[in-house]
Order: C-alpha cells, then sequence, then structure tokens
C-alpha cells in the first residue's frame, strides 16, 4: 500500500475514535459513538494487515484470518452471554487483555528487533530509543494483565473483596519499583535482554502486589485506572510498531482513563495516592468490626410500600448494585411507567460510584429503556430531595450513608453523598442490614422517616406493582 494512502487511512481511523469518544460522552449519542469506534478499528486493522504485504504465504494469511476468527468469536459469545451484573469484571479482563497485548509486541520486538526496523547499524542491536519503548511497554503492560486479573477476581468473588494487607507491604512496592527503573536502566546501557526478561518478571509481579490490596469500595476506581494504564501501554508499543493509530488509539484511552480516574477518586472524596496504598473497602458480613445491629427498624413489606407511593406526588429513584444483583431494573421501569400514569413525578438519582464500575447504573438502566431525561447525576438532584415526597432506594449503601457528612471518624467521611435522609420518607430495598461494600453500617436505616423492605430487590419492585 502507499505510504501517503496509508497515513490518509490511519488519519481517518483517529478523527473516528475521536468523534467516538466525543460521541461516548453523553447516553443519547453513545450507541453512535460505538458504531463510529468499530467503524475507526476496523479501518485501522485492513490498513496494517495490507501494509504488511505479505499475502502471498498461506501460513500468514492463515494465521491472520484464524487470529481475526478466534478473538473476534469470543468476543462475540462473550457480548452476547455475559450479563450487566458481571460487566465490571469483564471490563477488568478486557484491560488485562490490551496490557497482555503490549508485552507480547514488546517481546517479539526484543526478539526480533530487525523485523520491526529497530536496530541501530552501528552497534548492529535494538536501538536506545526502541529499548526504552519496549521496556516501558513491557512493565506498563504487565502490570496491567496481572492487576486486572486480580481486580476481575475481586469482582468476582474468586478473591476476597477485602484489602489484603501484609507488615511490609509498602516498602516491598517501593523497592520493586526501584529495581524495575534500575533493570530497565540495565536494559536501555547494555542491551542485555536478560535484562529486559528480569524486568518482564517483576513487573507482573509488581501488578499483583499493588492491586491485591485495595478493598472492594474502590475497586470502581481501580478499573479506570487499569482501562488508563492498558490505553498508555497500547500507545507506547504503538510507537515501536511505528502505527499512528495504535498511538492516537492508546493515548485517547489513556487520558481519558486518567481524568475518569480523577472524577472517580473526587467522587469518594480518596486520593489516586490513597487508593493505590490499599486498604479500604470490603465485603463484610456484619458491618465494620463484625458487629452485629441489633437496633430496631421500622420494616415493612409491599403493600405498606404501594400505600406510600400512591400518595407521594414526587418520587426519586436511587439505583445501587444490589440493583445489579437482582436484575431489578425492568421491573423499576415498570414501576416507573405505572406511578407516571398516575401522575407522580419519578426521576432516578446516580451516585458517580454507585455499583462496581463507572457508569454501572447508568447501563442498567439504559438497557430497561429508561427516558435518559429522568436519570440526573449527584450535583444536580442532591438540592432536590428536601423537596421530594419519597425515595426508593434499592441496594445502594454507602453512596446513601449520612455518616459521610456527619461523623469524622468514618472512613467516608467527606465524600459526596446523595442527601436522601432529607426526603419526607425514605423506602430502602436491601436484603439485610448487613453493611456495604466499604464495610460500615449506615445510619439511614433507623431513622424515624425510613422504612426496609427486606427482600430480593426484584421480587419487591415487581410486588410493589401488583399492590399499585
Amino acid at each position: 500500500m502507499d505510504a501517503n494512502i496509508e497515513a490518509i487511512l490511519y488519519l481517518i481511523s483517529g478523527v473516528l475514535f475521536i468523534l467516538s469518544v466525543r460521541g461516548l460522552s453523553s447516553p443519547e449519542t453513545a450507541r453512535t459513538g460505538n458504531v463510529l469506534g468499530m467503524i475507526g478499528m476496523g479501518i485501522a486493522i485492513i490498513v496494517t494487515i495490507v501494509g504488511l504485504g505479505e499475502f502471498t504465504d498461506p501460513l500468514t494469511i492463515g494465521m491472520i484470518a484464524g487470529g481475526i476468527a478466534l478473538g473476534g468469536g469470543i468476543g462475540a459469545l462473550l457480548a452476547t452471554r455475559v450479563p450487566m451484573t458481571d460487566m465490571p469484571q469483564t471490563v477488568g479482563m478486557l484491560n488485562s487483555f490490551g496490557g497482555m497485548s503490549a508485552v507480547l509486541v514488546s517481546v517479539a520486538a526484543v526478539l526480533s528487533p530487525a523485523d520491526f526496523n529497530i536496530v541501530d547499524v552501528a552497534t548492529n542491536a535494538i536501538s536506545m530509543g526502541s529499548s526504552i519503548e519496549t521496556s516501558l511497554g513491557v512493565i506498563v503492560g504487565a502490570i496491567t494483565f496481572s492487576g486486572s486479573v486480580i481486580a476481575a477476581g475481586k469482582l468476582q468473588g474468586v478473591i476476597s473483596g477485602a484489602p489484603i494487607v501484609f507488615k511490609g507491604q509498602h516498602p516491598l512496592n517501593a523497592l520493586l519499583t526501584i529495581a524495575a527503573l534500575v533493570m530497565i536502566g540495565m536494559f536501555v546501557v547494555t542491551g542485555d535482554a536478560t535484562w529486559f526478561w528480569a524486568v518482564t518478571a517483576l513487573a507482573f509481579l509488581m501488578g499483583i502486589t499493588l492491586i491485591i490490596p485495595i478493598g472492594g469500595a474502590d475497586m470502581p476506581v481501580v478499573i479506570a485506572i487499569l482501562n488508563s494504564y492498558s490505553g498508555f501501554a497500547g500507545a507506547i508499543v504503538g510507537f515501536t510498531l511505528g502505527n499512528t493509530a495504535l498511538i492516537i488509539t492508546g493515548a485517547m484511552v489513556g487520558s481519558s482513563g486518567a481524568i475518569l480516574s480523577y472524577i472517580m477518586c473526587k467522587a469518594m472524596n480518596r486520593s489516586f495516592i490513597s487508593v493505590m496504598l490499599g486498604g479500604f473497602g470490603g465485603e463484610v458480613a456484619e458491618g465494620a468490626g463484625g458487629e452485629v445491629e441489633t437496633r430496631p427498624v421500622k420494616q415493612g413489606n409491599a403493600d405498606d410500600a404501594a400505600f406510600v407511593l400512591k400518595s407521594a406526588g414526587s418520587l426519586i429513584i436511587v439505583p445501587g448494585y444490589g440493583m445489579a444483583v437482582a436484575q431489578a431494573q425492568h421491573a423499576i421501569r415498570e414501576l416507573t411507567d405505572e406511578l407516571q400514569a398516575k401522575g407522580v413525578s419519578v426521576k432516578f438519582a446516580i451516585h458517580p460510584v454507585a455499583g462496581r464500575m463507572p457508569g454501572h447504573m447508568n447501563v442498567l438502566l439504559a438497557e430497561a429503556n429508561v427516558s435518559y431525561d429522568d436519570v440526573y447525576e449527584l450535583e444536580d438532584i442532591n438540592s432536590e430531595f428536601s423537596q421530594t415526597d419519597v425515595v426508593l432506594v434499592i441496594g445502594a449503601n454507602d453512596v446513601t450513608n449520612p455518616a459521610a457528612k456527619t461523623d469524622p471518624t468514618s472512613p467516608i467521611f467527606g465524600m459526596p453523598v446523595l442527601d436522601v435522609e432529607n426526603a419526607g420518607t425514605v423506602l430502602f430495598i436491601k436484603r439485610s442490614l448487613a453493611s456495604g461494600y466499604a464495610g460500615i453500617h449506615n445510619p439511614l436505616f433507623f431513622e424515624d422517616n425510613t422504612m426496609m423492605l427486606f427482600a430480593d430487590a426484584k421480587k419487591m419492585v415487581e410486588d410493589i406493582v401488583k399492590a399499585l
């Protein structure tokens, strides 16, 4: 393929990637943005394959076709079978694939630098600039891979969601980082591939030691951070490959992931450093310190909730991970339609870290065809709770915990939360009084204006609709 045509096509794919991210910034244009990104990636793949110029070799053609068929088939199968509740860990695994891709490209470049045109003519070895690129690509990619696998394991429940910490953990991470930098320096200076293999192995270990101490409450931030890492890893190997589209895509994914990480940290009143140091949040069956709550609560059933909702003029629904687990979004849509038909104003309040990944609740509500116009972010709706008759909280715990505003000793103190306690009545659907993913109790359960509805979220909402 002519070099000018190749450059133009890569530029077109890059523009489509930019338009894709722009489209994904709004629910109304997200589908269009997704399609534009797919078209851009399709162009980039075709140009890259054609640019190889090796279509006379049946083995090469077979390997390329086999790789596309295998990867595309697995991707299509997962896309149709993975439930929305498992989407966070699926995203984690996809991040790991991006990281491993960067590792494999870097390894291939070191094994055969001549095929990548990165040989220094004077020394007949890999050039210094390329040795830096491959070292950075392998370390970022390996950390992304092993870290994403750990994060996915925590989200899936294969690994405990609680922080796994040990004495000397932070000094060990610091020592591993220094050792990795020294090994990269030795590889760049000497060109000895032994140092490259050493830093590769060390990077895989670093991904584990960095992510294993992070608790479940910080998982939304971790997913965003690892997504950023996978993007930067792709951009780095893009320089090694001399691939413009890969550089553009990787830089966009990396920078947007970094911005998203900042937004998530801000939403949790946490710093990036404190998240990476770990130690916050985990699955605690009965709450912080293992204490069992014995305080009395006002308990109701579906008929009680229906009676309250019938007389309400306004309702705000606050979805949380409990809605995702119960797959209650379609029942919620049915409830919304029923109440709006009766003249009740219904809105949805979304906290930035509700669920297990950024935008988790928005995706679930979109799947149930809840109108985008009825969905509001925290800063846009928090002032309305005091004028709202009823709030229905569905499995959201930490993001509604007023201790974040009143208890300086609470781990979530200072975290912006939804002011649901200001509403006339709070209906809270939960399976039990167990704490949230941050491992702390919610005093909102015991307020006079709160009615607890202990049940599976989907079943309870369906029963409320029947009662209405």
